[in-house]
This record gives structure tokens, C-alpha cells and sequence, in this order.
């Protein structure tokens, strides 16, 4: 019995450290099996987990490339600013009492912070791209405040240092560092910078724990942009307007300067105008680039284009007479001149100096319609320029099939057509430029992040619409537009410049025809004729105070740009050696004695007023190029010289 007692307790015994390891086995397995689960099956929704609770997935979004003028300015760059945001599961105090504490310093209201601050989520943002000084306010309120839940995470602004200068030429980023107007929308690809994704470790109360990571892995930055602006330029042009704009009372004015031998926009502006610093507190209406979306009549600033196509076709010439009797009869309508006067018998120069509506439709209608739409069109109306903007327009023109006489009347003063102020203003550049038209642009060239050119924009000639000898027959009349005729307002002592006036009524563009008292002025000119630097076109909408007649209002507001611009271009005035004032050969002129063939000889003008010689010159049918005011000294055609009708007389006066 005791032997058998013994054997069963020593089985027993064996079974209880059996069943003891079979335990411990088996529990191991479950422990192996688990972690084998943890570690392989499960470990992505594991992490997943961990990253909600410990981690921030942040897109890290690189500052955009800067914007400069052609002379390195920076016009548009990024700062790096702190964007204020909450996890509402982690806030202690009462989302009243945060409110209370942060809404001095944050643009959202009390009531939107209690609204955000109450959502069923982990992440809401409160104050995107903040100010320095509020920011740090908020920082100071959290640590003195104990404040559990807020945080900041850093961000790319765009900033714009000069305020409004060329507003609507750089437009504006929105808070997504999307580019919503301007260059800055039209160059979003290459400005925007990269975005990377990185994970945040973060501590209890949210932060990072390896502090500013934007700093620290931020991705590619975006290309830089050098224009073709200058910003002393685009400063001059937009004080003249802001002038302007006060002087008459307009509803919107525009300028556009341009270098005619290469095309670049050296300034464009336009008012009214905005800060894209603060641009949600501007409507559509000051977003708005005028001087390329906008369309109207040009009027008389139109009027070289088509003596110029007149003149190219072999279809008029300088000395050609036209007996100006004051109307022009077209499909039994009557063309007047502005004065309502005629002016007799007159040349092309008379013609296009003094703005004679008549002898314009009378060109117009002997080059025909046909003609003048092909040369209209070969100085790239009726399409785009092709400027790197954006919602530029192509014009209004007619088909010349369906054109009457009084189309074409009208057409060639300047009315029933309509062009945008950048294809004046190339027009003009191809005038004063020998008759090579130029491809305006706005972008000098690109920059990668590293600092290094990768592509600049090359100069483009787009056309020759008039041959050279023509471009210089206009260039010359139209020198005489503002030293003697409609735009004397605009001259610059000094210096030669040449331009034209312009004055149309306004379209209708909801019901068809014209605007009842709505005119649109303007005055467009280049110089100095010898070697012309720049292109200037200044247009002014619905003029309120005073004239509406771009003689008197818009050429004074070009001499203000020009007169700064040969200042800051260091030009010399024009001075050509002249033999001292000699006393007049006679009390008066003789009486100009035209030949059989309308030849006349020159008398000795020495001594003789401008105006005398002037008048003398234009009664003999003679052209008149004068160098200086005040009294003759000298002149290139001495006395006794017969020269042919039309032929240009060049006397030097000094006062």
C-alpha cells in the first residue's frame, strides 16, 4: 500500500510539472502568436493608430519664387509667417475662455472661435499666415494661459513690398499659395515651389518635438522671375496717373511704356488700383489690367496708321492737296471736323497735324477698303499681342467685304473699331522703330532656386507693315503734332518728341452705339525722334472735371512721364551749333511765288519769328521742321534755293 501510495505521488508529481510546462507552453505560444500578430498582421493599422494619437501628417508647401524689376527689385516675394490651429479634442478650458483670450489678436470673430473650437475633429484652423507681432501676442497668451490645444505650424506668404506699384500686373497669391490674378496666376507652375508631405512627432499637448520642420525639410523653392519693368519708371508712370485722376475726375486711366527696339513693357498702370498685400479689400473691378483687356475707339491716335497705309499702297503723297471744305459726304451721312470749320486747300502734314477729319475720310475712302484692312491688320489688329498677361484682347474690326464708304470713313478717323491700348501701343513702337513692328513681353527672364539665369525671353520682330522710308515720313509729321500742331501740350523744351491726340466717345458695349457725354481721351507718343527710348501711350476713361479733349488733358500728363523719363535715362537736350541771331534782311516775308510746277525759292529767314517762318512755310505749300523756339539763326535750305512743293524746310531758331 505504501509502495503504491508512493508510485501515485510520484506520478502525480511527474503531472503536475507537466501540466505546469504544458501551461507555460501554451502561453508562450499565445504570447508568440500575439506578437507575431502585432508585429506582421497588424502593424499598419497599429501605426496608423500611433500617428493619430502621437504624429502630424503636415504637406509642407516651399516659399514661390520672387518677382523682381529688370534691375533686381524685388516686386513680389515670400515670408516665411505662423498659421494659428486648435485640436478641439485637446482643449482644457472652455472654448469661451480661449475665445476671450485670443480674439483681440486673430482675424476670426468670438463666435466663429467658440463654433471651431466645439467641432468633432482634431485639427481647425483659426488664423492663417498671421502678422509677427500677433502671432507672438497669441504665443505669450497660450504660455501664460497654460493653454492646451492650440498650436502654430509655420507657412509661406506672399508679400508684396511696394504695395500697389503694377497691382494688376503681378496680381495676387490666395491662402492656398495659388495664384489668382495676374503673373502670379499665369506663372503659378513655375513660381509655386514643391510640396512635401512630412510626419510630425509631436508631444502631448501637439508639438513638434523636433521644432520648425518647415525650416528643416522644406522641398524644392520655385523658379525666380525677372520682368521687364523698371519700378522707377512704373513709380513715375503711376504718380502722373494718380495726378490725373484727381486733375479730372476719371473713372479709370491707364499707361503703358515700352522700349519700341526690343518690345519690353517698361511700365504698365492702371487706376483705379489695389494692395495685393491686403487684396480681399478690393472688388473685380480695381483687379482689372485695362491697358490689355480693355477695348475702345482710338479716334484720332489712328489716324497715322492709316495715312501711313495710304502712303505705303502709293495710294497718297506728302505733297498731294486736299480742298477741305469742312464735310465729307459718305451713304448721306456728314463727316465734320472737331472746329466744324474747313480748312481749305491742305497736305498730309496739315492734315494729320491739325486732326482734319474730312481730308482723313477722304484718304481713307481713295485707299479703299480693301488696302486699308490689309495694312490694319499686318499692324496686328484684330489679335492678340500675345504678352505673357492674362484676358488680353483682340480688337473689333470690319470685314472689309461688307464694308460701306462711311465704314470706311469712319474707320479711317479712328471710329467704328476697336483696339486694346497695348496694340496702340506696339503699333507706334513700329513706327518709331523704322517700320519693324516688335513682340511686346513682360518677362526678361527665368531663375532656378540657386540664383542661376536658365532662360531669358529674346527679342521678336512680328512684322514690317510699313516700309522704313514710310515710318520716317509719319515719325516726322507726327513730330510736328507736338512741337506746332494738336499736341503742343505734350512737348518737352529741349527735346523732340512725336505723338498724337485722340478723342472718342465712348462705346455701349451693353446696347450698341455711343455713351451719351462718355468720352475716352487719349495721347500716344515716342521719342526722342533722333533715337527714340521709349513709347508712352497715356489714356484717361470718362473724364468728369473740365475738357475731355486729349490736348488738353492727357498730352500735359504725358509730358509730366516724359520729361522725368529723359531725366532718369540722363538724356542730353538737343543742341546743334548755331550762328548768333542776325538782323533781319527786311521788315517782312515776300510774298511766297509758287512755279508752273508749284516750285518755290526760299528767302532768308534769319531774324524771323517761328511763327512767321511757319506760316510763310505752309502758305508756299512748304513742310516746316523747326530745331528750337524763339527767333531763326540759320537754315539748312539756304535763301534762294527753289525746292519742290511738300519738300520739309529745317530752320534753327534760339530764343
Amino acid at each position: 500500500m505504501n509502495l503504491l501510495n508512493k508510485a501515485l505521488l510520484r506520478m502525480s508529481g511527474w503531472s503536475r510539472t507537466t501540466w505546469c510546462l504544458a501551461i507555460l507552453m501554451t502561453v508562450a505560444f499565445v504570447l508568440i502568436g500575439r506578437l507575431a500578430q502585432l508585429q506582421v498582421f497588424d502593424t499598419f493599422d497599429l501605426e496608423k493608430k500611433n500617428l493619430l494619437q502621437v504624429q502630424v501628417d503636415r504637406k509642407l508647401q516651399s516659399p514661390r519664387g520672387t518677382i523682381y524689376d529688370r534691375n533686381g527689385k524685388p516686386l513680389a516675394m515670400s515670408v516665411v509667417t505662423k498659421s494659428l490651429y486648435a485640436d478641439p479634442k485637446m482643449i482644457k478650458q472652455s472654448p469661451q475662455e480661449i475665445a476671450e483670450l485670443i480674439s483681440p489678436y486673430v482675424t476670426m470673430s468670438k463666435e466663429n472661435i467658440v463654433k471651431a473650437l466645439q467641432e468633432d475633429t482634431a485639427f481647425v484652423w483659426l488664423n492663417r499666415m498671421m502678422d509677427a507681432e500677433k502671432s507672438k501676442a497669441v504665443q505669450q497668451v497660450i504660455k501664460d494661459n497654460h493653454i492646451v490645444g492650440l498650436n502654430f505650424v509655420e507657412e509661406s506668404k506672399r508679400y508684396y513690398p511696394n504695395g500697389v506699384l503694377a497691382a494688376q500686373v503681378l496680381g495676387f497669391v490666395g491662402t492656398d499659395d495659388k495664384g489668382l490674378d495676374g503673373l502670379e496666376m499665369v506663372l503659378d507652375d513655375e513660381l509655386k515651389g514643391g510640396v512635401q508631405q512630412e510626419i510630425v512627432a509631436t508631444d502631448n499637448k501637439g508639438n513638434a518635438i523636433f521644432g520648425s520642420v518647415l525650416s528643416k525639410f522644406l522641398p524644392d523653392k520655385g523658379k525666380s522671375v525677372t520682368l521687364t519693368i523698371d519700378a522707377t519708371i512704373q513709380f513715375i508712370a503711376e504718380r502722373a496717373l494718380d495726378k490725373a485722376m484727381v486733375d479730372t475726375g476719371a473713372k479709370h486711366a491707364s499707361v503703358i511704356v515700352m522700349d519700341p527696339k526690343t518690345g519690353e513693357i517698361l511700365a504698365m498702370a492702371n487706376r483705379p488700383s489695389y494692395d495685393p498685400n491686403n487684396y480681399n479689400q478690393s472688388g473685380e473691378e480695381a483687379f482689372k489690367n485695362i491697358a490689355v483687356t480693355n477695348l475702345y475707339e482710338p479716334g484720332s491716335t489712328f489716324k497715322p496708321i492709316v495715312a501711313s497705309a495710304a502712303l505705303a499702297a502709293g495710294k497718297w503723297k506728302l505733297d498731294t492737296v486736299y480742298n477741305d471744305k469742312g464735310a465729307f459726304a459718305a451713304n448721306g451721312h456728314i463727316i465734320r471736323n472737331w472746329n466744324g470749320e474747313g480748312y481749305g486747300p491742305v497736305r498730309l502734314l496739315d492734315i494729320l497735324k491739325y486732326s482734319i477729319n474730312t481730308g482723313m475720310a477722304e484718304i481713307g475712302t481713295l485707299t479703299g477698303a480693301d488696302i486699308l484692312s490689309k495694312y490694319v491688320r499686318d499692324y496686328g489688329f484684330g489679335s492678340e499681342t500675345g504678352i505673357e498677361l492674362p484676358g488680353e484682347g483682340e480688337g473689333i474690326l470690319y470685314n472689309p467685304d461688307d464694308m460701306s464708304k462711311l465704314d470706311v470713313a469712319t474707320m479711317s478717323i479712328g471710329q467704328g473699331i476697336a483696339v486694346t491700348p497695348l496694340q496702340m501701343v506696339r503699333v507706334f513702337g513700329a513706327l518709331a522703330n523704322g517700320g519693324a513692328m516688335m513682340k511686346p513681353h513682360i518677362i526678361k527672364s527665368y531663375s532656378n532656386s540657386q540664383g542661376d539665369v536658365t532662360s531669358t525671353t529674346e527679342t521678336s520682330v512680328v512684322g514690317q507693315p510699313v516700309p522704313a522710308e514710310t515710318a520716317k515720313t509719319i515719325v516726322d509729321i507726327l513730330e510736328k503734332e507736338v512741337s506746332e500742331g494738336g499736341g503742343t501740350k505734350a512737348m518737352v523744351e529741349g527735346y523732340h518728341f512725336g505723338g498724337k491726340t485722340g478723342t472718342a466717345q465712348k462705346l455701349d458695349t451693353k446696347h450698341g452705339g455711343y455713351l451719351d457725354g462718355q468720352y475716352i481721351a487719349s495721347f500716344i507718343g515716342f521719342g526722342p525722334v533722333e533715337d527714340p527710348k521709349f513709347v508712352v501711350l497715356v489714356v484717361i476713361d470718362d473724364p468728369q472735371k473740365g475738357s475731355y479733349y486729349g490736348s488738353q488733358i492727357v498730352a500735359p500728363v504725358f509730358k509730366d512721364i516724359v520729361s522725368q523719363l529723359v531725366r532718369y535715362y540722363q538724356m542730353s537736350p538737343y543742341v546743334k551749333e548755331s550762328t548768333p541771331v542776325a538782323v533781319k534782311a527786311a521788315n517782312t516775308l515776300p510774298e511766297p511765288k509758287p512755279g508752273s510746277d508749284g516750285s518755290v525759292t526760299l528767302p532768308n529767314f534769319t531774324g524771323f519769328t517761328y511763327g512767321e517762318v511757319r506760316d510763310w512755310l505752309h502758305k508756299a505749300g512748304l513742310a516746316f521742321k523747326p530745331d528750337g523756339t524763339g527767333t531763326a539763326t540759320s537754315q539748312d535750305e539756304s535763301s534762294g534755293t527753289t525746292v519742290q512743293a511738300g519738300t520739309a524746310i529745317t530752320v534753327h531758331f534760339r530764343r
